[in-house]
């Protein structure tokens, strides 16, 4: 899925999740009447259709987040173009191989769970 790309059906999404509305939307931070909405029909703004989208089809936890991370990813992106490239790569083949997921780092010793 492409970046603000339209989520076609986010209830069916949510049904192929297994969660309930709150659970769905409340990590997302929409609420439960707000995501009602957005399932009826109702366009969702682009930066909720980017979180819905990174959050339960990337699967990212945006708990994990922190702003030193956005700092660190911009470094390396000016000061080391070639190993952002490599590490990219490196991700990008790991992640399609199942073996890590969107936040997993060597150090956490997380797997994909799904």
């Amino acid at each position: 899925m492409q970046l603000f790309n339209k989520i076609p059906n986010p209830r069916l999404l949510r049904h192929q999740l297994g969660l309930n509305q709150e659970a769905f939307w409340g990590s997302v931070g929409v609420t439960q009447s707000g995501g009602s909405r957005y399932e009826s029909g109702r366009d969702m703004p682009k930066a909720v259709r980017e979180l819905v989208r990174l959050v339960h089809v990337e699967g990212l936890d945006l708990s994990r987040i922190r702003n030193d991370d956005f700092a660190i990813v911009e470094y390396l992106q000016q000061a080391h173009p070639d190993l952002y490239k490599h590490l990219h790569g490196a991700v990008q083949a790991a992640r399609a191989a199942r073996q890590i997921s969107p936040l997993d780092t060597p150090e956490s010793g997380a797997s994909r769970q799904r």
